[in-house]
């Protein structure tokens, strides 16, 4: 019953957190004085079809009635304009992108394979590769190997992200030819493609991220091989690799999975600057081309999405957290 009740609150949270954002990103878009009437008017804008725009758009609505309609088509789907000239979003309706012509939530859906793509394979090479150095440095502490993480893992979060992409692609793009600088294969057309478009911009999202974790993964080891526990485990003559993987960097992992969750949901919302650099068309790149053009709705659709995955991703981390440890849920 405290599980549920544990969860029932989680979820509850994720509820008011997106009534927040979308509260919040409705207000800054909707509310500033980029006018998508006016930029849907036509040429001369004269008042009769500036009305007419506002309408069409369901503009000419005060503004919690906009955010009304806005929040109630994602259950039950929008209808703008009227007669021959009406165009039909069905739910979950996030909008509609009168610029590109096409319902907010299509473009997410067409758009997130790519965005998922980078952010899961990235995710799972900066976690092996930050934690494997991190417990490697506590072990070897102090000594030349333990040195040379941390040297390249500060090399790591210092680095800004579209400059540790250029240098790849300049070094295995131009330079060595070994892999593309660009694009993207769907992996249900061409795995192989799929995979080789791939390797570049995770291999530069891994290298930061990678640092960070490794920095966070010695520290916690270097903390839990201090402890009682762990003397024990020596003194009753476990192996040392047991003492360190399984009383020490079990625990150590703690806080690493709460950052991974957070650090992955982020970054299904959209890597916008790796996008760029590589010339990917996901939710990073579907993002800044919306409020270039002052497409409203999809920044409000996409920005809802973001926050929808990284709640999602923190709740995932708290469901494991109360089975792993029932005391959390008590808590």
């Amino acid at each position: 019953m405290n599980l549920l009740r544990f969860l029932g609150l989680r979820l509850a949270g994720i509820v008011l957190v997106l009534l927040v954002v979308a509260l919040a990103t409705f207000a800054i878009f909707y509310l500033l004085p980029a006018d998508p009437a006016r930029l849907s008017c036509g040429k001369p804008c004269t008042p009769e079809n500036y009305a007419a725009a506002q309408h069409y758009l369901g503009l000419d609505a005060p503004w919690y009635g906009q955010l009304w309609n806005y929040l109630s088509g994602i259950v039950t789907g929008r209808r703008f304009g009227s007669g021959t000239g009406v165009v039909e979003c069905p739910a979950p309706c996030l909008g509609y992108s009168f610029p590109l012509s096409t319902p907010v939530t299509e473009l997410i859906l067409s758009r997130l394979p790519v965005t998922a793509s980078i952010a899961i394979g990235a995710a799972v090479l900066w976690f092996v590769a930050g934690v494997a150095g991190g417990t490697i440095a506590a072990v070897r502490r102090g000594r030349a190997i333990d040195r040379t993480v941390m040297t390249i893992a500060i090399a790591g979060v210092s680095a800004p992200a579209y400059l540790v992409g250029l240098l790849a692609i300049l070094l295995f793009g131009f330079t060595l030819r070994w892999l593309p600088t660009g694009g993207y294969e769907p992996l249900t057309e061409d795995p192989v493609g799929w995979f080789t478009h791939l390797m570049l911009p995770w291999a530069a999202l891994a290298f930061i991220q990678a640092a960070v974790y490794a920095r966070l993964t010695r520290s916690e080891v270097i903390d839990q091989l201090g402890r009682d526990h762990i003397r024990t485990a020596r003194a009753i003559g476990l192996r040392e690799r047991t003492v360190v993987v399984r009383h020490g960097l079990r625990n150590a992992l703690i806080p690493v999975v709460t950052v991974f969750g957070l650090d992955l949901g982020a970054l299904l919302g959209g890597a916008v600057i790796t996008e760029r650099v590589f010339s990917m068309q996901g939710l990073g790149a579907l993002l800044v081309n919306a409020v270039a053009t002052t497409d409203l709705q999809t920044v409000v659709g996409v920005t809802l999405v973001a926050a929808f995955l990284i709640t999602a991703a923190n709740f995932v981390v708290d469901v494991v957290y109360s089975l792993i440890d029932p005391r959390v849920a008590l808590g």
